[in-house]
């Protein structure tokens, strides 16, 4: 889901996790793990928006759905939110997920994927994940279905796609929901299918300021069944049953509407939509530039002591959102203290994620211990998150390739 640890500018290496408070002045400029990659035309199109008056959800915002759900094909709808966290709720809360319920979620993710259980007083049930791909596993997930279940919750992690054909079949034979975190992997292929058009309920996209496209805040809903756009509509907005944007551009008196519903206050204002549309736009730019970086960071660091991400078959493809690495036992240096050294050399690097059953609250109400997560656990003891995004320079990466060489060889 949203990740929390966005790197700042290198004007302002000292917000970053693990950076140093300042670099000396013939120092090179820090390299922050993610960067947005906003051109002029993000700017000129946001600049358009505000002369236009529509600052709020409108015009553009209509378009950037619509734009967005051509882009994915299939007979999709796409409703826009202001964060994948509100897209989330809004899915579980059309589902009819509430208390009593539980709601399975992998360990390895960002709170977010787990607190939207809780907004609904269900209960999040966390599973371990597959110590290759650290996509949720599905014998874990089958392990962990009781009476009381009533969804799955998928995270691509990375941009990588889950094994879906079997949590599909798992959620079929025991008539459970499932609802896609996509914060990662927009554009991931499944078996040739873009995720947002497989065969789940909902599927829920990020684009937060580091992701693979970006509003600054934002995400969007993907959805098939007209009953569940219906009601994800209608309660991103208050449960107001008439839309804002229709009553506002009528020409004649609207003033009317009804409450029909205790809904929310999720909507994405067309200023976000304006970068959307040109976002979208570059989508394919911007895919081809993380798989080069991807495939620069494979040939290079293929000699050191380290995991590599692993790399779908077949007619999948990875989204690149992060480039995740692990120590092998024989590295000279602790996860830790790389990220340190790294900092020391200028350069950023992040950790994806702290598993949930390490977090307090999590661990107090998930009744969780390490113990019952032995891949994420040994993941998370040895991972750390490359610097990856399209405005990167091929020098840029050089360095970090360079550093890494230096401190493992």
């Amino acid at each position: 889901m949203d990740d929390h640890q966005l790197a700042a500018a290198p004007a302002a290496p000292a917000a970053m996790a693990g950076a140093p408070a300042a670099a000396a002045p013939d120092a090179a400029p820090f390299l922050p793990f993610a960067l947005p990659d906003i051109g002029e035309e993000e700017i000129a199109a946001v600049v358009d928006c505000l002369r236009s008056g529509w600052v709020t959800t409108g015009p553009a915002t209509r378009r950037f759905e619509a734009a967005f759900a051509d882009y994915l094909g299939a007979g999709v709808q796409a409703i826009s939110v202001n964060s994948a966290t509100a897209g989330l709720h809004l899915a579980l809360e059309a589902l009819g997920i509430g208390p009593g319920d539980e709601v399975i979620v992998p360990t390895l993710t960002f709170t977010a994927t787990a607190e939207v259980v809780r907004y609904l007083g269900a209960q999040p049930v966390l599973v371990d994940v597959d110590p290759l791909t650290l996509n949720m596993s599905p014998a874990a997930v089958q392990a962990a279905i009781t009476p009381r279940t009533r969804a799955i919750i998928p995270v691509h992690y990375a941009g990588m796609a889950c094994a879906m054909d079997e949590l599909l079949a798992i959620a079929r034979a025991h008539g459970l929901r499932v609802v896609e975190d996509a914060a990662h992997a927009f554009p991931t292929r499944y078996r040739g299918r873009l995720v947002g058009t497989l065969d789940s309920d909902i599927t829920v996209f990020s684009f937060y300021a580091n992701k693979t496209m970006t509003t600054g805040e934002g995400g969007m809903v993907i959805v098939r069944d007209p009953e569940l756009a219906r009601r994800i509509r209608l309660m991103r907005l208050h449960g107001i049953s008439q839309d804002a944007f229709d009553r506002y551009v009528s020409k004649t008196p609207a003033w009317f509407y009804e409450v029909v519903a205790a809904g929310f206050k999720y909507n994405l204002t067309d200023i976000a939509s304006a970068m959307g549309i040109e976002q979208l736009r570059k989508i394919e730019r911007f895919l081809a530039r993380r798989q080069e970086l991807a495939a620069r960071y494979d040939a290079a660091l293929a000699g050191l002591p380290l995991v590599l991400p692993p790399r779908p078959s077949g007619d999948s493809s990875h989204a690149w959102h992060l480039y995740v690495v692990r120590l092998r036992a024989d590295a000279p240096l602790a996860r830790d203290e790389l990220i340190l050294r790294l900092s020391q050399l200028g350069i950023g690097t992040s950790v994806h994620f702290i598993p949930l059953h390490r977090q307090p609250y999590w661990r107090d109400n998930c009744a969780s211990s390490p113990a019952a997560f032995p891949a994420a656990e040994a993941a998370y003891e040895k991972m750390l998150t490359l610097p990856l995004y399209t405005r990167m320079r091929d020098t840029d990466q050089d360095r970090v390739i360079a550093a890494l060489q230096a401190l493992l060889s």
